[in-house]
């Protein structure tokens, strides 16, 4: 198991382009299985989730040409469907939640799909019941076998029709959206995820043949299509990680240009980020964050300390809350931070504060931060990385801090972001993976 130490303090500088994002990049490799023609995918970043994911697709019968670095070509055109049912894909997908939005086109085009238990992010409970409901309303039926912790999802024909989701569950939409576009008549989703790569899905889609409307707002109109054919596509910059550098930059007083962000995909999240009293500049798809000695949360007009949540799209994404509230630590002023998704993402505060800041968690999903103004700076510890977001934000904690930190379970962050320590060190970050 590798670590990562570190050796904090250094001002960075320098210019670091995003990643591709990874939870488009699960969405749209699940479905290159929809079509026998070829699919042609850029921007797909090196990631451990990413490439399992692909990896699974290679095992199904996909066939995968890597192009060029970041670029793959797919054909699904010889898939054993049976293999999702197989111990073999129930092993690898217990290692990667994303797996579970394969069986939206697996059941369109097979009439039978597989749900392992799912794994990833041990963030809280993350149900099923919004992929399965839908599913069934299209007209398939399910059963669990417990032995084996495993949905098996049949039918003659999906059929279209109306639904209202229980929640705008992203990877929900996006697996009922997969099934729809090949169901007999229309099917309309309502309190539909609208994300910027939900969005992306669905455009790809479209291109390929399936007819939906409304995209970009929380009702989806699909007109189901007998088959899709092949296209290409580019994946979005990684909103996560642009928002990771953001803070990054304030909490290092560091110089630091985001090239290629995909401004106009970002929403609220450069809005957010100003909120703590972080200056940058938006300079057509770039954004420049000047070395800054102190930044100062706003309040609200009132005089009211500020509050920052979590919402679906447009509202502000879940995953940056984490980055927020490390940012916060040396901020002057203080900031609630309101988790009200999962009920274990804040857990990592404890090593925040055994490293000098000040929190206090209220309840398993807010905390206080009571910003430092850079008057105690944060001290090098030992901990390990419970999270992807968790542990992108310790790793920003770490290179603010003073002294030596090392960062063990390291395997948690190389599942999110590609190549974090070679494109910290080219700005002059003191980080070895160890």
């Amino acid at each position: 198991m590798s670590s990562f130490e570190v050796r904090g303090g250094h001002r960075l500088q320098g210019t670091i382009i995003p990643q591709g994002a990874k939870n488009e990049a699960l969405q749209i490799l699940s479905a290159v299985v929809l079509t026998t023609d070829p699919v042609i995918i850029e921007n797909i970043p090196n990631i451990v989730d990413v490439n399992l994911l692909i990896e699974l697709l290679q095992e199904m019968g996909v066939k995968v040409e890597k192009i060029s670095e970041g670029k793959y070509k797919f054909i699904a055109d010889a898939i054993d469907p049976h293999y999702l049912a197989s111990d073999d894909f129930r092993k690898k997908s217990g290692r990667l939640r994303g797996s579970v939005m394969l069986a939206g086109p697996i059941l369109a085009r097979f009439k039978k799909a597989y749900i392992p238990k799912p794994g990833g992010d041990k963030i809280g409970r993350r149900r099923l019941d919004t992929h399965i409901i839908g599913f069934q309303k299209l007209g398939a039926t399910y059963a669990y076998d417990e032995t084996v912790a495993c949905f098996t999802l049949t039918t003659s024909q999906l059929v279209g029709t109306y639904m209202l989701l229980d929640e705008p569950s992203v990877t929900g939409t996006a697996n009922i959206v997969m099934a729809a576009v090949m169901a007999e008549g229309i099917t309309t989703i309502y309190n539909a995820a609208c994300e910027p790569y939900l969005q992306q899905l669905c455009s790809m889609l479209n291109r390929m043949g399936a007819k939906i409307t409304g995209v970009g707002s929380n009702l989806l109109t699909i007109e189901g299509v007998k088959s899709l054919s092949g296209t290409e596509h580019r994946i979005l910059p990684d909103m996560i990680e642009i928002g990771s550098f953001i803070g990054l930059a304030a909490m290092t007083k560091s110089e630091i240009t985001i090239k290629d962000a995909g401004v106009q995909h970002l929403g609220i999240i450069p809005e957010k980020f100003k909120l703590l009293g972080i200056d940058f500049k938006i300079q057509g798809d770039d954004i420049y964050i000047p070395s800054q000695e102190d930044y100062e949360i706003q309040t609200y007009m009132d005089g009211g300390i500020l509050t920052i949540y979590d919402n679906p799209w447009p509202g502000f994404t879940p995953d940056l809350l984490s980055i927020v509230l490390v940012t916060a630590t040396q901020a002057k002023g203080s900031v609630l931070i309101h988790q009200k998704m999962f009920e274990s993402r804040l857990f990592f505060t404890d090593k925040l504060i055994d490293m000098g800041a000040q929190i206090i968690l209220c309840d398993p999903h807010r905390a206080t931060v009571i910003g430092l103004g850079r008057k105690y700076p944060l001290r090098g510890i030992t901990m390990s990385s419970p999270d992807i977001r968790a542990g992108q934000a310790l790793l920003i904690a770490a290179l603010s801090a003073e002294g030596k930190s090392t960062i063990q379970n390291i395997e948690q962050i190389d599942r999110g972001y590609q190549y974090i320590d070679t494109r910290l060190q080219a700005l002059g970050a003191d980080i070895k993976r160890v």
